[in-house]
């Protein structure tokens, strides 16, 4: 890799990661450059037919009506007339950034080439129909644009000369001619469309939808710039008989032009189409450190006995190999930031291309874990996939469901009951959870809290989170009688079958899917001694402790041990103190023979999952739930969803 390439790649990962914490890892917009761009075609389509429908296709009265659309009606016309320019500049530049993070990340080898020959192609093309969108106002503007222009296509072998006769006297332009440009500025982008269609095909899954919050971003964005500083001629009408001595350029799509007035018209075209030579031969460049494999084979494994196995073609990641094949693979950013596609290395090796820390820690990697939008196997692998049923992938059903109860638990807990149309029932496992969809595409990932024999209606604990947009707004705006949307159950986070003892760890709401799994087990007569060990940092947090209480004095086989690691001075806390697992870790030196079950922070996990292990506890035998902010999953041993997102 050049020194340009890893310049690259390390800016644009810490302005990625910047992002992220701004916006999100779901609505990065780094991450959705390419359907960004077709969202901003469409934009640039739909107001450019408005214009057209008002433009008159002649000399005499193409400026008048542009000029018409612009003043007279500006309230419509001219805010569509600046949307559509704003759009042009804006796509030209997310087209831009997208390949530059594809040439950063070395992604124009092996079968990718096809996208990145298509993609320079649709560069060209794109700035070939600006540039004729630029001639059609006939303003001094247009004038400059198009007279330059057809100067340097004269200087082709094929024309000599013959287009600027046009221009040599001011009548020389007909109508005929601004028939000709406006047929140029419907075919091309007819055409850019087409390729557009065909370079996202050797891309599964791809995405020309980016999510409702960028495009909602973008649209106010783009009127606010229209009426901030609205798009007007320059120059008055264009006039032939004179020359145009001064016009403003765009430089997202004029870039180029200064360069015709001050150099050689045979340099320009050996600078441009030198440039064009060397992207379209990159996919040739050879690539440092990648053996030459041929095609390789993976194994994912599942839930159950559910495997199957895919190909990888040279460089492909185990993401869009298993999506090309049309395995119902979990994913969200597919750029290694938001840590769904995680998956543990079974057999095997992978090298990861760059991605965020916070989607992938060093002792997940060390423990085996990987990220499959990121992972190129090295030979042939193995993965564990959690969740996984061995499907093709499908749309998976959502549904609605009405809030009919709400009750604060804790100053900052809250309990939602939700129910679904009719009566319905959802058939779920004690453990699993739910995402919850939010208006811009963003999900929430919450647990049942109820066990699964009493599912006339769904229980959550939500614990909000200071600025978190869905869970300020279920503790400040929501209301019963408000609806839900959501996809599920999903999650493997379940009590496994067999004889050892178990030992619960809960940290704060981690508690929701404990309390769905002991009551389960209550139903199911399951007589394996539990112990659960519920931390908290001050004493009020333990919402439900009464409940478990209740639990103990009614069964044998349960105890539970609550733990705070912060009481307050005046709360008058006599219970154990400190680390919930350093709790557990002290009463049993020996895990050998037990079963845990883990869920709470990923702090706690990662901190809790060694020490468990260092004191003879079977790597088997721990099961874990991760949650962070965003709902994104970061599993312990072995690999598990979120078993509830303290998150927005």
């Amino acid at each position: 890799m050049t020194v340009f390439q890893s310049a690259l790649q390390w800016l644009f990962m810490r302005v990625e990661a910047l992002f992220n914490r701004a916006f999100g890892d779901r609505i990065n917009p780094l991450y959705h450059l390419g359907s960004i761009t077709f969202f901003l075609f469409w934009i640039v389509g739909g107001t450019g037919l408005y214009l057209y429908a008002f433009f008159e296709t002649g000399v005499s009265g193409a400026y008048d009506s542009v000029e018409a659309l612009t003043h007279g009606q500006w309230w419509l016309g001219g805010i569509m007339r600046s949307v559509h320019r704003y759009a042009s500049d804006a796509m030209v530049l997310t087209m831009m950034l997208h390949m530059l993070r594809y040439f950063a990340f070395n992604l124009f080898h092996g079968f990718r080439w096809f996208s990145w020959v298509t993609g320079v192609a649709l560069i060209w093309l794109v700035y070939a129909s600006g540039v004729n969108g630029y001639m059609l106002p006939w303003d001094a503007l247009a004038q400059y644009v198009t007279v330059t222009s057809f100067e340097w296509l004269d200087w082709l072998p094929p024309f000599s000369g013959t287009l600027m006769r046009n221009f040599v006297y001011a009548d020389s332009v007909s109508d005929r001619f601004f028939s000709l440009l406006s047929f140029l500025h419907i075919g091309l982008p007819l055409v850019v469309l087409l390729l557009m269609w065909i370079h996202v095909q050797r891309v599964p899954k791809a995405r020309t939808t980016p999510p409702r919050a960028i495009t909602i971003g973008l649209g106010l964005t783009f009127l606010a710039m229209a009426l901030v500083a609205p798009v007007h001629s320059q120059g008055g009408a264009a006039d032939l008989a004179k020359a145009v001595m001064e016009v403003r350029l765009d430089w997202f799509l004029l870039a180029l032009y200064p360069l015709l007035s001050e150099w050689p018209l045979g340099r320009v075209w050996a600078l441009v189409m030198g440039i064009t030579l060397v992207m379209l031969l990159l996919p040739l460049w050879p690539q440092k450190g990648r053996k030459g494999v041929g095609t390789l084979h993976a194994t994912v494994r599942g839930e159950g006995t559910s495997a199957a196995e895919f190909t990888l073609r040279p460089g492909e990641t185990l993401l869009d190999a298993g999506l090309r094949e049309g395995l119902a693979l979990p994913y969200e950013c597919r750029n290694g930031a938001c840590g769904l596609c995680i998956c543990s290395l079974e057999q095997g090796s992978v090298e990861h291309r760059p991605y965020q820390k916070t989607a992938l820690s060093d002792a997940q990697l060390a423990r085996g874990l990987a990220l499959m939008c990121c992972a190129v196997p090295n030979g042939d692998v193995v993965i564990t996939v959690d969740g996984f049923t061995g499907a093709s992938a499908v749309a998976e059903p959502q549904y609605q469901a009405r809030v009919v109860h709400r009750e604060r638990l804790s100053e900052d807990v809250m309990l939602l009951r939700l129910e679904l149309p009719g009566g319905e029932r959802l058939a779920f496992e004690a453990g699993q959870y739910i995402d919850i969809l939010l208006d811009d595409g963003q999900r929430r990932a919450f647990s049942f809290a109820n066990a699964p024999q009493n599912n006339a209606l769904i229980e959550l604990h939500v614990r909000l989170v200071p600025g978190g947009r869905f869970t300020t707004h279920v503790f400040e705006g929501m209301q019963v009688g408000d609806t839900i949307t959501f996809e599920g159950p999903r999650g493997q986070f379940t009590l496994r079958e067999g004889p050892q003892p178990i030992l619960f760890i809960a940290g704060a709401t981690g508690f929701a899917p404990i309390k769905s799994i002991v009551e389960d087990a209550f139903a199911r007569g399951v007589t394996r001694p539990m112990r659960l060990y519920w931390g908290v940092r001050d004493s009020k947090d333990l919402y439900m402790l009464a409940l478990c209480e209740q639990w103990q004095n009614a069964y044998d086989n349960f105890t539970v041990v609550p733990v705070v690691s912060e009481p307050g001075p005046g709360d008058g806390w006599t219970g154990r103190t400190g680390l919930v697992h350093e709790a557990m870790l002290a009463d049993f030196p020996d895990l050998s023979g037990y079963e845990v079950y883990l869920c709470g922070s990923v702090r706690m996990v990662e901190a809790a999952v060694p020490a468990f292990l260092a004191q003879g506890l079977a790597e088997g035998a721990c099961f874990s739930d991760a949650f962070v902010p965003a709902a994104r999953p970061l599993p312990a041993e072995p690999s598990e969803p979120p078993a509830q997102s303290p998150s927005a």
